[in-house]
C-alpha cells in the first residue's frame, strides 16, 4: 500500500506534519510519501487568474499525487476555525482539474492545536465536506493539546488512548 501522508499548513515545523508523519507510519509494509505543500505554492486562485494562466503544473503535480497514493493522511492546521490559506489555495486549484480531488482514496483525517479545541472546526468541516470531493473517509481524530499528548524526542503520541484510537483507524486502512 501506498500511503500519502501531509500536513494541510505551510509551516516548516508543523505539528500537524509531525501528526501525519507518525499516522502514517503505523501502517504496516506501507510506502510512504510524506509532502511539503509549501513545494505546491501558488498565486491566490481567481477565476481570472485561471483563465490567465490555465491549469498551473503545481495543481496538476499535486493531482497525480493523489492519484498515485492507495491512501491518504492529512492533519490540518486550524486558522481562525477553517483551513489554512495555504491549503485551501492547493485544494482550490486542484479542484479545477477535477472536483473529485480525493478520488476516491481511502482517507484517515487528523487535526491537532497546541490548544484544548484540537482543530475540532477544521476536522469537523474537512470531515462534512470530504465526501463531495470523492474522499473517502476511513476515520477521524483530533488530538488536541499537542505539547502535552505527543512527545517531539521520540516523534510519537504519548497519550495511550489517542494512540490507540489512532492505531485502530491507520489499522482499517
Amino acid at each position: 500500500m501506498k500511503i500519502l501522508a501531509f500536513a494541510a499548513s505551510s509551516n516548516k515545523n508543523s505539528i500537524n506534519k509531525k501528526l501525519a508523519t507518525y499516522a502514517a507510519n503505523l501502517a504496516e509494509n506501507a510506502e510512504i510519501d510524506i509532502i511539503d505543500i509549501n513545494d505546491y505554492e501558488m498565486p491566490i486562485f481567481s477565476e481570472d487568474r485561471e483563465k490567465e494562466l490555465g491549469q498551473l503544473q503545481q495543481a496538476k503535480d499535486f493531482y497525480q499525487k493523489i492519484g498515485e497514493a492507495d491512501a491518504i493522511i492529512i492533519s490540518y492546521a486550524e486558522h481562525n476555525g477553517t483551513y489554512t490559506a495555504a491549503y485551501k489555495n492547493l485544494f482550490d486549484w486542484t479542484s479545477r482539474i477535477n472536483q473529485k480531488v480525493y478520488q476516491n482514496k481511502a482517507m484517515v483525517i487528523l487535526a491537532t492545536t497546541p490548544g484544548p479545541g484540537g482543530a475540532s472546526s477544521v476536522l469537523n468541516t474537512a470531515v462534512t465536506s470530504g465526501p463531495y470531493f470523492a474522499a473517502n473517509i476511513i476515520g477521524s481524530l483530533s488530538v488536541p493539546n499537542f505539547y502535552d499528548n505527543f512527545d517531539s524526542e521520540t516523534g510519537k503520541l504519548s497519550n495511550q488512548a489517542l494512540n490507540d484510537e489512532l492505531k485502530a483507524i491507520i489499522n482499517k486502512l
